[in-house]
């Protein structure tokens, strides 16, 4: 298909023009107000039917939304930065996904493609060293930056729009493309998943780019991914004085750090690895308050569901038994989650196929093994294979400025024409028949 790689090249420097605006004005998960509401124009105006909001974003099953106050504030700054108004209503209040379906009016499956959208809560580094700053395109919203890709994967699935679209002659059945928001810290594909945006779909594709992974491979079906429960542990105690009454009070400063030594000393499991991480702890008011509040910011992960699962319930027993060891109360509030991964060999088989006939792709291979990081696309990746279909996940690997979450992390942009190619031919190439 060396005329789909020429088409490709000529759409690069709006690919790059994209990816440079996503990144100059990076939102983090929930407020993604004018990334979205930009490729909600972008896609309209190729002509795909769009659901956009509450109707692909459940609103029960949103997991570390921010406050009221910031979401507003989020959504009148997006105006500003000149969201395109038209756009902004559907994803006002955190309900920033979209799905997008090309219906070629002909039978056959449906193919779905996941990109996510949000950046992460870091500041960017601003000096000459760094190239986004260096050609003036380095995020302008403090405490907001693109340091893990998803700008990149706005862009791929932005291209691999105008791709599908001027082949739609050559395509079967549904395509469906879904822009994902608030995947860092593992919050947004469950409540897609929950509003029924995956429902139907018989092959699902997620993807990312970098992650290690040296240029010129392509992971695909990448299983190396944890679960994981992402939860906060708020503790609610008595103030008193600390020298004049210190039998009044109720100390959750200790409880807290009695439950954070107690959560690093769980079991690992031997059925595979395990994680437990206390992130933040928070407590305290003045030096002589016996404290009444404290926070735990805590993740557990395990390499299958079940270990995840052991080493959540044996964190909620230490941080009962640390709060009821100093008379205080604790409430868990569940704020992210993700299972394991299981690629399903038949798409990988088809997927590899489809990345070894890429210019620049010098290895197409089946999976990396060794527990990692977590990805929420996996709870997308189950509902589908739950319901008969077939699903995997592609790691295109790209030279990095720095690593993932890195002030100074940074991509080299031609991995974009790499993957939309290569997900192009998924779907151009497919033989439209159930069971690859």
């Amino acid at each position: 298909m060396e005329s789909l790689a020429q088409y490709i090249q000529t759409l690069t420097p709006q690919l790059s023009a994209w990816r440079r605006d996503f990144h100059h004005f990076a939102e983090s998960g929930w407020v993604e107000f004018r990334t979205a509401a930009k490729v909600a124009e972008i896609l309209d105006r190729l002509g795909y039917e769009l659901a956009m909001g509450r109707d692909v974003v459940d609103a029960e099953s949103r997991m570390g939304l921010p406050d009221d106050a910031t979401l507003a504030h989020e959504f009148a700054r997006a105006r500003a930065q000149g969201a395109p108004e038209k756009w902004l209503a559907p994803f006002e209040g955190g309900f920033t996904g979209i799905v997008a379906t090309l219906s070629t009016g002909r039978p056959g499956p449906t193919l779905a493609f996941r990109v996510d959208m949000d950046a992460l809560d870091l500041s960017e580094a601003l000096d000459d060293s760094h190239r986004p700053f260096r050609e003036g395109f380095a995020s302008c919203n403090p405490g907001m930056m693109h340091a893990c890709a998803h700008d990149g994967h706005t862009t791929i699935g932005l291209g691999l729009a105008h791709v599908l679209k001027q082949n739609e002659a050559q395509l079967n059945g549904t395509i469906r493309l879904i822009f994902q928001p608030a995947e860092e810290g593992t919050r947004g594909a469950r409540a897609m998943v929950a509003a029924g945006a995956l429902d139907g779909v018989d092959y699902f594709t997620a993807i990312h780019i970098g992650t290690g992974v040296p240029k010129g491979t392509v992971i695909c079906g990448s299983d190396n991914f944890m679960a994981t429960t992402k939860f906060d542990v708020h503790f609610t105690g008595v103030a008193a004085h600390a020298g004049g009454k210190p039998e009044d009070g109720r100390n959750a400063l200790l409880a807290a750090a009695q439950a954070a030594l107690a959560l690093h000393s769980i079991a690992p499991h031997s059925a595979g690895a395990s994680r437990v991480n206390v992130g933040v702890m928070q407590a305290g008011s003045g030096r002589n308050v016996v404290p009444a509040n404290a926070l735990l910011k805590v993740e557990t992960r395990g390499e299958s569901e079940a270990i995840n699962q052991y080493v959540f319930e044996r964190a909620r027993d230490v941080i009962t038994g640390a709060a009821a060891l100093y008379g205080v109360t604790a409430e868990i509030h569940l704020m992210g989650a993700a299972t394991s991964s299981s690629p399903t060999p038949a798409w990988v088989d088809y997927l590899r196929e489809q990345a070894s006939q890429v210019s620049g792709v010098m290895h197409a291979i089946d999976k990396v093994k060794a527990p990692a990081g977590s990805e929420d696309a996996t709870l997308m990746m189950a509902r589908v294979q739950q319901n008969g279909g077939m699903a995997s996940y592609m790691v295109f690997g790209t030279d990095l400025s720095a690593g993932h979450h890195n002030e100074k992390f940074d991509f080299d942009e031609q991995i974009m024409n790499v993957a939309i190619e290569t997900l192009a031919r998924t779907a151009l190439n497919f033989p439209w028949t159930r069971g690859v």
